[in-house]
């Protein structure tokens, strides 16, 4: 995974030799780092704040003989990519979900997306990640709009014995989804997922949809389904949502094919939100939680 962004980290690290660089040379390792992050489907506005944030770290640097440059590069590197996940934060939704769980209340987490990216499936490979981890699980179908949906999101229950609420086609998405918060309480299922619409071609009614659905329920979490493979289109889609509706987390699917690794650093650095998981496969089991550490590690190293 994320190779093409590896090498744009790793063809900076080497424009560094044993000599201070000019500002003619500074320029042209800048620009083409900045070419190397676009083509790894970082979007152009981050792509260009974060070659303006390594062009400033490396002004004056001149590596020892004695130095690995691509260390001396790497170091500054990481300062300025970890500072930007730090900020985002992590999320224990386990830890949540257990001391909502001490009040009596189900947790309730609204997951968000565009149709195509496996959020439905990911609403159930989410399910199952809960159920291995001892905590009950309902699920409420909210995508009321797209054909199949609900008989998908029913498919996935059943397989995974897990209960599922649901209205007809057509049905206000918000009254599923209380209806999924009454039915937790009066069984005292641990956790709601509740899958939402997304069709793109009307966006004002779309959010206009996922805000009501937030003001009737109000989800202790949203989280964010988007495709790893559509690059910046991912991170246009995550900026919307998180503009028009909101949301603390996100979710990466079909990451296991995804050489260029752009979208998790711009949706990171443009949201300020953390990612959660990166979907790894087609399987219930294929929801691997996402190691901050593992992914610069991958970059810098």
């Amino acid at each position: 995974m994320f190779e093409k962004l590896r090498q744009a980290f790793s063809g900076v690290a080497s424009a560094v030799r044993e000599k201070r660089l000019s500002p003619e040379e500074l320029d042209k390792v800048a620009s083409d780092f900045e070419i190397s992050l676009i083509e790894s489907d970082v979007a152009q506005t981050v792509a260009e704040k974060l070659t303006q944030t390594v062009q400033k770290s490396l002004e004056g640097t001149r590596v020892d003989r004695s130095a690995d440059p691509s260390e001396v590069v790497g170091e500054r590197l990481a300062v300025t990519l970890e500072s930007a996940f730090d900020k985002a934060g992590t999320v224990d939704l386990l830890q949540n979900i257990s001391e909502k769980k001490r009040s009596g209340e189900p947790y309730s987490i609204l997951f968000l997306g565009i149709n195509g990216t496996g959020k439905t499936t990911t609403v159930a490979k989410f399910a199952s990640y809960l159920k291995k981890n001892r905590v009950s699980v309902v699920c409420a179908a909210g995508d009321t709009h797209r054909p199949g949906a609900i008989e998908q999101l029913t498919e996935h229950a059943d397989r995974l014995a897990v209960k599922i609420v649901s209205q007809r086609y057509g049905a206000d998405p918000a009254a599923v989804g209380r209806d999924g918060i009454l039915y937790a309480k009066a069984h005292h299922v641990d956790c709601l997922l509740i899958d939402s619409a997304g069709r793109m071609q009307t966006n004002q009614n779309l959010m206009e949809e996922m805000a009501k659905i937030v003001r009737v329920v109000k989800p202790d979490f949203r989280i964010f389904v988007a495709d790893a493979l559509t690059g910046n289109d991912a991170v246009s889609q995550a900026e919307l949502f998180n503009r028009h509706v909101g949301f603390d987390g996100v979710i990466l699917t079909k990451a296991d094919a995804d050489v260029r690794g752009g979208a998790a650093l711009s949706i990171v650095y443009s949201t300020g939100k953390p990612v959660l998981f990166l979907g790894v496969g087609q399987g219930y089991d294929d929801l691997a939680p996402f190691d901050t550490k593992k992914f610069l590690d991958s970059l810098l190293k």
